[in-house]
């Protein structure tokens, strides 16, 4: 079985995405914000930039040998066998356009996979997190997925439709599927919570869905690649409430 996480590592993770959350609201929807565009061409703002500059400085003062991967700075290699994986604003195209639905992520890496995930939702005053072993809870209350059986009528959000292979979009669509794009971070914390029955990003980097793998785990749910596989790290990122994963894997993917 796989070993419960430290409580206070979980604690440390929700205080620092909170702090970071609260942050981001002093630029939330404020005319005049900067916006920049990175090499890939999408948007980043000094909101992300000081929200992820903010959790490295107070993990790096509390845990000097853990690593740390984020979106906006270079990786820091540790020594302990932990990393901390950070996304200061998950959907900066939401916080730009002013839309309350982004979030931020932060997840602890250890030799048995992550073992700490948090979404925090700062707009929304939400915030979902989870330790390995020790349950999945929202601002303080116990959560779990739904149960709910089968493709018909479900509920699937998304981060956007732009990044769907066509043919998936429309098998989805044929499957009766309620599509939706409550997307980003905010998609999970909906599967996680009950509200939705599944969550699919087709394209999404590590720091997009690392927290993913425990909070659905101990919501009593599933998270996989579109392979399958339950790493974060392999480029898309599925959440369901595990009674349906293998079918809506299946469609997806053109079974």
């Amino acid at each position: 079985m796989a070993t419960p996480v430290d409580p206070e590592l979980l604690d440390t993770a929700v205080t620092l995405a909170r702090q970071a959350g609260e942050l981001t609201l002093q630029y939330f929807r404020r005319d005049d914000l900067a916006i920049e565009r990175k090499g890939d061409g999408t948007p980043v703002t000094v909101a992300d930039r000081g929200a992820e500059r903010l959790i490295r400085e107070e993990l790096e003062a509390r845990y000097p040998d853990d690593g740390i991967l984020g979106e906006e700075e270079a990786e820091k290699f540790g020594t302990s066998g932990r990393r901390w994986i950070i996304d200061p604003i998950d959907g900066t195209k939401a916080f730009t356009h002013g839309v309350p639905l982004y979030t931020n992520l932060l997840a602890l890496e250890d030799a048995e996979g992550i073992a700490v995930g948090v979404i925090n939702v700062p707009a929304l005053g939400e915030t979902v997190y989870a330790g390995r072993g020790l349950g999945c809870f929202a601002n303080g209350a116990p959560v779990s997925v739904n149960d709910r059986e089968g493709i018909d009528d479900a509920y699937l959000t998304s981060s956007g439709l732009s990044p769907w292979d066509d043919d998936c979009l429309l098998r989805a669509k044929r499957a009766r599927l309620n599509l939706r794009t409550w997307g980003d971070g905010y998609g999970y914390v909906l599967v996680a919570t009950g509200r939705v029955e599944a969550m699919f990003d087709p394209k999404a980097e590590l720091y997009d869905v690392a927290p993913m793998p425990v909070i659905l785990s101990e919501a009593g749910g599933r998270f996989t690649d579109i392979n399958g596989n339950p790493s974060p790290a392999n480029g898309s990122g599925l959440a369901t409430n595990g009674k349906i994963h293998d079918e809506l894997l299946a469609i997806l993917r053109g079974d």
